[in-house]
């Protein structure tokens, strides 16, 4: 199998993967618990793979399309904090459950993003391109938001010892590493092969660690199953208004097709795996409710992809004939 036809299959795979897991985790809780330990481990690896193919070294290309990346950081950091501010609004006050909802929403993805923009026929490089740039941007403004969102009641849930152990672990050295690697590249062959190697690793490793956290966190869901509900139809609506938004911005910033088509997939998918460790190391009382708020968006939103890659590029966004 190439590497193309796995990324082009992935969602079907991490679909079958879902359904194993929670089928584990629920008929054999005792096992789906041992997984634990191993979930730090896997996330750091995933972690590097998919910032090992994110071009921190042409960071100055990135910034090319003046255009574009206005447009995108429009989109993400202006437009989509309003929409989930008002939307949070539908939720209950319960500080755990909105940490949870800001953590995955206000974050744009960096990763499996760019396989559904080429699915729905968008502009896929233009989007690779800009990763450097939107990680950089929501690492500073998360904070910023959380505050904005949540206030002093953000401080009382986090307690910043973990959050920053996880942060630097599982974010910051396999960022690092991952830098590392691509200016060796510049200069030794070894260096292109083991980044050519680690191309092979986000799709499987997402899927593994898919596995290990619903696997170990789904049988002790069931006291939080009715903030879970409760926030199901709020994913929902956010992937139905963000895309009409995007497009918008898009006409706004009079991008062509394929980059309008690539916005609208930017602002609509969010960045579960990569916050997803700040979430986990949260206070065990606190982050299966985190983590189970973060993995159901996951979840809603793959759904809505395979939705999104045929209606961009059909009928919100079409090709203009002449």
């Amino acid at each position: 199998m190439s590497r193309e036809k796995l990324e082009n299959n992935q969602v079907w795979l991490y679909v079958i993967v879902l359904m194993i897991a929670a089928g584990l985790g629920l008929l054999a809780p005792d096992f789906g618990g041992q997984l634990d330990v191993t979930i730090s481990f896997v996330i750091a690896i995933l972690m590097y793979s998919m910032f090992s193919q994110i071009p921190f070294t042409s960071l100055k290309e990135s910034i090319s399309n003046g255009r574009f990346i206005y447009a995108l950081l429009t989109v993400n950091y202006l437009a989509v904090p309003i929409v989930v501010w008002l939307l949070s609004k539908l939720l209950p006050e319960y500080p755990p459950l909105l940490l949870g909802f800001y953590l995955v929403l206000l974050t744009p993805c960096i990763d499996y993003v760019i396989v559904f923009t080429a699915l729905g026929r968008g502009n896929e490089k233009i989007i690779l391109m800009s990763t450097p740039i939107l990680f950089i941007t929501q690492m500073l403004l998360l904070p910023l938001y959380l505050f904005l969102f949540i206030g002093t009641e953000a401080a009382e849930i986090v307690d910043p010892g973990p959050f920053l152990e996880a942060f630097f672990g599982l974010i910051v050295i396999p960022l690092g590493f991952a830098i590392i690697l691509q200016l060796i590249a510049k200069k030794f062959r070894v260096g292109s092969k083991i980044i050519d190697l680690s191309a092979w690793l986000p799709v499987p490793f997402m899927a593994l660690t898919l596995f290990v956290v619903v696997s170990s966190q789904i049988g002790k869901l069931s006291i939080y199953i009715d903030l879970i509900i409760k926030v199901i139809p709020i994913y929902i609506a956010f992937m139905m208004i963000m895309p009409i938004i995007s497009k918008l911005i898009a006409r706004w910033f009079k991008l062509d097709i394929g980059s309008g088509r690539a916005l609208i997939f930017s602002g609509s998918t969010r960045n579960s795996l990569v916050v997803l460790p700040l979430a986990l190391a949260l206070p065990d009382h606190l982050s299966t409710l985190v983590a189970a708020i973060i993995v159901t968006q996951t979840i809603v939103e793959l759904v809505g992809e395979l939705i999104y890659i045929r209606i961009v590029p059909n009928i919100l966004l079409p090709k203009k004939t002449t």
